[in-house]
């Protein structure tokens, strides 16, 4: 007859599961995947190695749960920006917004997400986790276009372009942030180390609503 847990076993390995993917939380945003190693992740959960791999089989499954975890994270932030600006161009700036805002005040984090070199199975949900940011703004773009504020276009591909647009301009300043400023979630005062950032946001915006073909008041 198979072995079957108790309750309490499974309690105990639930537990000990979201240990281990909170402290692989921390450690991604402190080292990145490079730093993120089974043994590591282990340590910083208070539990033997081999422990984890009851888990986790290896790194690269481990990585995409992680990379679920804080892109799950991230994609409820921005919808809930979204959903507290009335008009379909306010809601497309506001995706933009809160996705750099939030990477810039999380540098090491956003970088492991959208390019350091990681297993091929996390450039698998890379793709994901675009498609999902373009889907949002692809909707967005579709009901201006709808209520006459945007000229035609394509919704999905103008909103690829935007999501490939933005992660390309983001990899810079992303890269530059000295690692001990990251953390593993956004703080609303970033501080002084993030000054040379001020102008970035305010320009993705305000090139996003340009390429969209309305107006750009993100200065008014």
């Amino acid at each position: 007859m198979a072995y079957r847990r108790t309750p309490a076993v499974q309690a105990r390995l639930d537990a000990q599961r979201e240990a281990v993917l909170q402290s692989a939380v921390g450690l991604l945003a402190e080292r990145g995947y490079g730093g993120c190693t089974m043994a590591a992740v282990a340590d910083r959960a208070g539990i033997a190695t081999g422990s984890l791999y009851q888990h986790f089989a290896n790194k690269a499954e481990l990585s995409v749960e992680l990379f679920r975890r804080v892109v799950t994270r991230e994609i409820a932030a921005v919808n809930a920006a979204v959903a507290r600006r009335d008009a379909p161009q306010e809601r497309i700036a506001a995706v933009v917004e809160t996705f750099a805002a939030r990477a810039l005040r999380a540098p090491r984090l956003a970088y492991a997400l959208l390019v350091e070199p990681a297993d091929a199975v996390v450039d698998g949900e890379r793709l994901v986790f675009r498609r999902a940011f373009r889907d949002v703004i692809a909707t967005e773009i579709a009901a201006a276009v709808a209520a006459g504020e945007l000229p035609e276009q394509d919704p999905v591909l103008t909103a690829a372009a935007l999501v490939g647009a933005v992660g390309e301009a983001l990899a810079g300043p992303l890269a530059a942030e000295p690692l001990e400023h990251a953390g593993p979630e956004p703080v609303e005062n970033a501080g002084p180390e993030h000054s040379d950032n001020t102008t970035v946001v305010p320009a993705l915006v305000s090139f996003t609503l340009r390429a969209l073909g309305g107006r750009d008041d993100s200065d008014a």
